[in-house]
């Protein structure tokens, strides 16, 4: 396969800060999105996990037989899969009892062995070239198992852990900068970096999410759940221009 045809076939934004933002606010918006159909509508965990799950499917599929990077493609299926993950992880830490601490681990588990299977079958884990059919399933895979996880723990350090969502939003924003610090003063591979961050990426989503809609006697601002998804589905839709303007340049695999 020459190089021009590799340019083509990546269908992953570059990582860059605009990524990490966008990133964010696709998370919390799948903390508040996911609220809004299994509570504010009273579909309540497993529907509205199927619900998602379907949609997933649709852009994951679609996602997969698009033949370039397609910004609003891409970063739909990202959206899905945090919705998805967030009625999961809720459906499994609380409507089956396992806790947050169980629910957890076992996704947490979920993750390492996604990755794990990932390298020992193309003994690479990287997400800067992804560049076959194969490949990107491994790719979301992993993603839609560290989005649940991400869920899991959110609500974990927000409520068994006690920091509350303030604490729970300090606590996550740290560990973030703490490994953008790794990045630029270590040599920690980038790669395992990535995974990091974009684990991280998910609790400290959820618990902005939560912030924003819970009450004010829980520690949230109580917003409506719909309001804020809209808010911030508009700002994804912004940034993800921008990432379709910068994605003109191609893209080298090295």
């Amino acid at each position: 396969m020459d190089s021009t045809t590799k340019d083509i076939l990546i269908k992953v934004p570059e990582i860059t800060a605009l990524f990490w933002i966008t990133k964010i606010l696709a998370t919390t918006f799948g903390e508040t999105a996911g609220d809004a159909l299994s509570m504010s509508l009273n579909l309540g965990y497993l529907v509205s996990t199927l619900i998602f799950a379907l949609i997933f499917i649709v852009f994951l599929y679609l996602q997969i037989r698009s033949k370039h990077y397609q910004p609003f493609l891409y970063w739909s299926t990202i959206i899905a899969s945090t919705t998805v993950g967030t009625t999961l992880a809720d459906f499994v830490d609380r409507s089956l009892g396992i806790g947050y601490v169980g629910g957890s681990s076992i996704l947490l588990s979920l993750v390492l062995l996604s990755l794990y299977t990932w390298y020992k079958t193309e003994r690479s884990i990287s997400p800067y070239s992804v560049n076959s059919p194969r490949v990107e399933i491994f790719y979301w895979v992993t993603i839609t198992f560290s989005q649940t996880l991400g869920t899991a723990l959110g609500d974990w350090s927000a409520d068994t852990a006690g920091l509350g969502y303030s604490g729970g939003i300090i606590l996550y924003s740290s560990l973030i900068l703490f490994i953008l610090l790794l990045h630029y003063r270590s040599k920690i591979s980038d790669t395992l970096l990535f995974w990091a961050a974009f684990i991280l990426t998910r609790p400290l989503g959820a618990v902005v999410g939560d912030f924003l809609d819970k009450p004010l006697d829980h520690g949230g601002l109580n917003l409506s759940r719909f309001s804020a998804s809209f808010v911030l589905l508009c700002a994804i839709c912004i940034f993800a221009y921008w990432s379709k303007r910068k994605s003109n340049q191609p893209k080298k695999i090295q």
